[in-house]
């Protein structure tokens, strides 16, 4: 995973300067990456994150000055588009479903390089990058393409008895431990794990989840499974409802709608602790994705970032700072949820923990989007070359064969310029998001303007602190 990472670099400072050169100059796979470091240090990165820390602050004041009406409107209306046929969920799924078992089949028989193997840049790039931006902005798709739905159809149909699935109840107190488990299992073989892109064990890796999964769905049923067990389910679910487009279903057609943001989750009921958690869990992992490689993680671990030794060497201290940084971001929510409520006399912590959660989807988003951007222009690029020929036999199926995998705009000023704005951006937009998304939903629990500022102001303060922190990520010096 990390050689198509981003590696922007700390300004201002020479010795910085220094180490981004000699990076820059190092022949390894990441060397444009390092190139992008150092042209990164030739930019104002100061003044960005300064700027986008103000943005966010100041969404804050004129939220507290503003009246409450409008952003009521902002949330309650909706600008309908059209609608669509109804159709079943069942076919996409099973092409969904035909196309990952094709994708671990190349895992298995293809090549063993993952450069030359479709299913790493499937996994980590088309997967858990494209399709999190896909429903960011299209809407709950995965309710179509999640690879289940289809195939138990299938299993259902050949039954004689069709309520032959969900006949065991998932107990209530379990909540979203389930989830919590697949999703660290996942976050630690990312980040983690010795081999992530080898084809082989990603391919064992896919199928032991398919499978697990399915026999997940197939005792529990696809409410009580999907709804708190199967992972990413719930959150392309979550993600799906802060898009800006969406659907209804009525009177079997699709009704098509733009609307602002998140105005599916301001209706939607809080979520459980553990709910609470599993989110919080989604955001940590990204963010410690970004804190990993940087010089002053691998310096607070005593390995020297210009010689990295390898994960081998720093498993243990990755799966500690996996841990801490969840543990980190918990305690700084529930603190913030804490001193708001104490601050404002509200005795309803778990619903306004529950619903306030809500607003830490688009941040989320937003660090996804710049933490995975680079990733995303070269593993498709990867992608697209790799399925041209899935199981490394010669084939040309897209006409790329002469195709080389470029990364040239890592290396020239003013593409790399481009990119960190759009970074800049994608994290500030996340929090003014969220900002306003949080005053909404803080709006339709108090009812009460001094009430709803009292519990917010110290959830603002952290998501400021959290913008900061956010584009501190992209221009710190990384391996």
């Amino acid at each position: 995973m990390t050689t198509a990472r981003q590696c922007p670099q700390t300004p201002f400072r020479p010795t910085a300067l220094l180490v981004g050169a000699a990076l820059a100059g190092m022949a390894t796979g990441a060397s444009a990456h390092s190139s992008e470091g150092g042209l990164v240090l030739l930019l104002p990165t100061g003044y960005f994150i300064l700027a986008g820390v103000l943005a966010v602050a100041a969404t804050f004041l004129i939220l507290a000055l503003a009246p409450a009406a409008p952003m009521r409107i902002l949330h309650e209306n909706r600008l309908w588009l059209g609608a669509l046929p109804g159709f079943s969920s069942v076919v996409p799924s099973l092409l969904s479903f035909a196309l990952l078992a094709f994708m671990v089949t190349c895992g298995f028989l293809g090549s063993v390089d993952p450069a030359h193997n479709p299913l790493p840049a499937f996994v980590w790039t088309v997967f858990w990058v494209c399709l999190v931006f896909a429903h960011g902005v299209a809407g709950r798709l995965w309710s179509f393409v999640n690879p289940w739905t289809g195939p138990l159809a299938v299993v259902r149909s050949l039954s004689k008895d069709r309520a032959i699935e969900g006949r065991f109840t998932l107990p209530a107190r379990l909540g979203y431990a389930i989830a919590i488990l697949q999703f660290s299992a996942f976050a630690w073989f990312e980040l983690v794990y010795l081999y992530p892109e080898d084809p082989r064990r990603l391919a064992m890796a896919v199928s032991a989840y398919w499978l697990v999964n399915a026999l997940g769905f197939f005792l529990f049923g696809a409410r009580q499974w999907g709804g708190r067990a199967e992972p990413f389910g719930i959150f392309f679910d979550l993600i799906g409802r802060l898009a800006p487009f969406g659907w209804e279903r009525r009177a079997g057609r699709l009704r098509l709608y733009f609307a602002w943001p998140g105005l599916q989750l301001v209706r939607r009921d809080a979520m459980s602790p553990s709910g609470v958690l599993f989110v919080l869990l989604t955001l940590s992992t990204v963010s410690f994705d970004g804190l990993s490689s940087t010089f002053v993680w691998l310096t607070a671990i005593g390995v020297n970032p210009l010689e990295f030794p390898g994960r081998s060497e720093v498993t243990l201290s990755s799966t500690f700072g996996l841990i801490v940084t969840f543990l980190a971001l918990a305690a700084a929510y529930f603190g913030s949820i804490a001193l708001g409520c104490v601050a404002a006399g509200e005795r309803r912590f778990g619903e306004v923990a529950g619903r306030l959660i809500f607003s830490i989807l688009p941040i989320s988003l937003g660090f996804q989007a710049a933490h995975y951007l680079t990733l995303a222009m070269v593993g498709l690029q990867d992608f697209i070359v790799a399925a041209s020929d899935p199981f490394h036999r010669g084939w040309d199926l897209f006409g790329v064969s002469d195709y080389q995998v470029s990364t040239s705009f890592l290396n020239v000023y003013s593409t790399v310029r481009m990119i960190f704005v759009a970074q800049t951006l994608a994290v500030t937009l996340g929090h003014v998001v969220a900002v306003i998304l949080a005053h909404a939903l803080l709006d339709a629990i108090a009812r009460d303007r001094r009430k709803t500022l009292l519990i917010e102001t110290p959830f603002a303060l952290l998501m400021i602190a959290y913008t900061g922190f956010g584009l501190w990520l992209l221009s710190t010096a990384r391996i």
